[in-house]
């Protein structure tokens, strides 16, 4: 049935990684049946709950698809973000507090940088061959990154936080390697590892951080690389503290040879000092996005590590799309020089909305997390019931299965949007916060509060 490949694994997110491995790399084809679940699990060794979770996991992730007695097989064109499929459609007049974008009225208009841009590219047009990072973003990214404590490096400019995550992974590791990864975390990290062909051990997550012994664990088990979010992490906004970072450099300094990747996505809508891990390991990378401060559509992060890894980014990016439109380059670089974004009075905004849904959350005995960022994280004690009990209530959020390997339930809410308060301008009313805290509260019921970890 499955000809030479095994699958491997003792836990439910081992095997469905060693099955999505195998579909990545073409050794499990389209259409190719997998075992009944009780004959995998006698092979494996393992409970027959255990083969049921992780098929379950691959079906929701697009990976295969089960027909009845005519068992579990591969899909014939098998889904890489499966994720994104795991979301809620927002009926009409129903409020979408789900989506996890920033708030358009506190993105600057792009006309007039775009305008200057072009006007530039008209005089002088950008051809074949010219550097590839415009010299000005580069002195303004490089002023940033020393003042926030960020070691000295080469600079790159990608397609965004992602693309740069992708591109480091891709230039260091190869297929079966294993990731260590947040959980819960971003749900496009977690299903960009598998498909690269990549295994992702989670890593546990409080609002300080990744839990360092969490990593050792992970080190010790044979992980070659660790993704870390240092602020405004998705989906529970943590940010890594001074402490927290100080426990992991100390257990990154004893795996010197771990590829560390840090996403500073938030960057620009947060008020919390950075707490940089770079240089602990010998290769290192670190990303900072414009799209949560200045739009998503901008596509554009600037990515620093050692020279061995920037070099290797920036030459496959030579084989590929080349580099990233200079025109959009010197259009954040006017943004940038104008002061288009005020990013202490965004940082501020996104703060109070988090901070007054967590508080009418807390009135309520609801404990959620959110130090940092535009979201918040509540812990449930049922996903699926919850989700649909707050849209019916008028409600849409995320459900918590599109950020966790093995992490407890949980639902995110984005707060972007959220009114701050009656007179404020915003065209909503005081009620709106307090009416999504009763809401979530009736969905929960009478559970107790619980963590997320």
């Amino acid at each position: 049935m499955l000809g030479e490949y095994p699958i491997s694994g003792r836990r439910a997110a081992d095997i469905s990684a060693s099955v999505e491995r195998a579909v990545g790399v073409g050794e499990l084809l389209p259409g190719q049946l997998l075992p009944p679940m009780r004959e995998l699990a006698e092979r494996l060794g393992v409970n027959p709950n255990t083969v049921a979770a992780a098929y379950r996991t691959l079906r929701e992730r697009g990976v295969i698809e089960t027909a009845g007695r005519r068992g579990s097989r591969v899909r014939s064109a098998p889904a890489t973000t499966g994720r994104d499929q795991i979301r809620v459609d927002v009926p009409e007049g129903v409020r979408d507090v789900a989506a996890g974008n920033p708030d358009p009225a506190l993105l600057p208009p792009l006309a007039a940088a775009f305008a200057a841009a072009a006007a530039e590219a008209d005089r002088a047009p950008v051809l074949y061959g010219e550097t590839p990072v415009d010299p000005e973003l580069a002195r303004i990214a490089r002023a940033g990154l020393d003042a926030d404590g960020v070691p000295d490096g080469p600079l790159a400019v990608v397609s965004g936080a992602l693309d740069g995550v992708e591109r480091v992974l891709a230039a260091h590791l190869k297929p079966g390697d294993t990731v260590a990864v947040e959980d819960p975390g971003w749900g496009r990290t977690l299903d960009l590892v598998p498909a690269l062909g990549l295994r992702t051990v989670p890593v546990g997550v409080d609002d300080d951080g990744p839990y360092a012994e969490d990593v050792r664990r992970a080190l010790e088990a044979g992980a070659r690389a660790l993704i870390v979010t240092d602020r405004a992490q998705n989906p529970t906004g943590a940010a890594v503290s001074s402490a927290r970072a100080r426990a992991l450099r100390s257990v990154l300094r004893e795996y010197p040879e771990t590829l560390l990747i840090e996403d500073d996505h938030g960057h620009g809508i947060v008020d919390l000092p950075l707490h940089p891990l770079a240089c602990t390991t010998r290769h290192w990378a670190f990303v900072r996005s414009a799209a949560k401060a200045y739009g998503p559509d901008l596509r554009l992060a600037l990515l620093t590590g050692d020279a061995v890894t920037v070099d290797r980014v920036s030459g496959r990016q030579r084989l590929g799309p080349g580099w990233v439109s200079l025109l959009t380059q010197r259009a954040l670089v006017r943004l940038l020089a104008d002061g288009a974004v005020d990013t202490r009075a965004v940082a501020a905004a996104y703060g109070r909305r988090r901070d007054a849904l967590i508080e009418a959350l807390a009135r309520r005995g609801v404990t959620a997390h959110g130090r940092s960022g535009m979201n918040v994280w509540v812990p449930v004690p049922d996903e699926t019931g919850a989700v649909a009990r707050l849209q019916h209530a008028g409600w849409a959020v995320a459900p918590g299965v599109r950020f966790r390997l093995s992490a407890p339930p949980g639902i995110r809410v984005t707060v972007s949007t959220l009114a701050e308060n009656e007179s404020g301008g915003e065209g909503r009313k005081e009620g709106e916060i307090e009416a999504l805290a009763d809401a979530i509260a009736s969905a929960l019921g009478p559970a107790p509060a619980r963590g997320y970890v």
